[in-house]
């Protein structure tokens, strides 16, 4: 019996992986792509309930409007606040996971309609959120806590001391490689990393063809990560 359509892939890693790169150089190979994130800053500007919920965990101040009049939210405030706060934290995920999954599921029905071979979910936290959970394999993008904090500062992420006390709050990297099916070093140039995403899309294509899911882990690069 032919497995269904579309095969559902979540890519995943700590800040300043690289994980959203390898998620656009898989949407430029043919993958549709969900952002999760970015679903999720949406509803933090657009969705009534959670604009609410916003307001009650971090108070009406976090919210502005431009000289548009459109909403503003204060992300560094909110940053701040759940990196020192982890109940905030868990009640922010608490009132933005749900939805994000809604939104999720809508676009695995488009997908499916579209007749699309593979799905990617991007998220930062896939496995924390147990959003994994129905997914047919998961991606983990890992690289040197080094190059992670030198990315993360040139994105505007914050200072090197900020940046690792941020990565310090998620999840060890090696549990996420622990709970792989595939991971993904980046350790090296954009080329580099697009060589080895190909390489990945390649056995994403091949597992979409099956009737099962990988039910195996696999390291794609050359460059085993041990830890």
């Amino acid at each position: 019996m032919k497995r269904r359509s579309p095969f559902l892939a979540g890519v995943t890693g700590g800040l300043g992986s690289g994980k959203s790169m390898v998620c656009r150089f898989l949407a430029e190979m043919g993958c549709a792509l969900f952002e999760s994130d970015r679903v999720a800053k949406e509803l933090q500007l657009h969705d009534p309930e959670v604009i609410d919920g916003m307001r009650a965990l971090f108070g009406a101040e976090v919210y502005s409007r431009d000289a548009a009049g459109g909403m503003v939210l204060n992300r560094k405030k909110i940053a701040a606040t759940v990196f020192s706060s982890p109940e905030k934290l868990q009640a922010l995920n608490r009132l933005i996971h749900p939805k994000v999954y809604v939104e999720f599921l809508k676009a695995v029905g488009d997908a499916e309609k579209q007749g699309i071979k593979i799905l990617v979910r991007e998220a930062a936290i896939l496995f924390e959120s147990g959003t994994n959970e129905g997914l047919d394999a998961v991606v983990v993008v890992a690289a040197d806590e080094q190059d992670r904090t030198k990315r993360a500062v040139q994105k505007g992420m914050g200072s090197p001391e900020e940046v690792k006390r941020r990565i310090a709050t998620q999840w060890p990297q090696e549990k996420l490689i622990a709970m792989a099916d595939y991971v993904l070093f980046n350790k090296g140039s954009l080329d580099e990393l697009k060589k080895e995403t190909e390489a990945l899309y390649g056995k994403l294509l091949a597992a979409a063809a099956c009737d099962k899911p990988p039910g195996v882990r696999h390291i794609t690069s050359e460059q085993h990560y041990s830890g």
